[in-house]
């Protein structure tokens, strides 16, 4: 299956679930890691993507995201996830 029909599968999967499964982790188990593993990343290598992750951006300091991907030991992209009926304006 190559990324477009993941991704279309993946899509098509959270808009059916997304109002049952409850749990943040839950979400993350069945969205976010999959989009992860999706993009072609070890989800279980933690030299490639760790939970969790300190990051400093912007004026935040020592704040946790839910995951970054990591190359050569250096965060390349930062996941946060949100509930999707959440307001994004308080989370900048």
């Amino acid at each position: 299956m190559d990324f477009k029909d993941q991704i279309q599968e993946l899509s098509g999967l959270i808009e059916k679930l997304k109002d049952q499964v409850q749990t943040e982790e839950a979400r993350k188990n069945s969205f976010i890691l999959p989009f992860i593993s999706a993009l072609g990343y070890d989800i279980f290598n933690p030299l490639e993507v760790v939970p969790e992750f300190t990051c400093d951006i912007g004026i935040k300091k020592g704040e946790k995201i839910d995951y970054a991907i990591l190359k050569n030991n250096k965060p390349i992209i930062l996941i946060e996830y949100k509930h999707w009926l959440s307001d994004l304006n308080l989370h900048s």
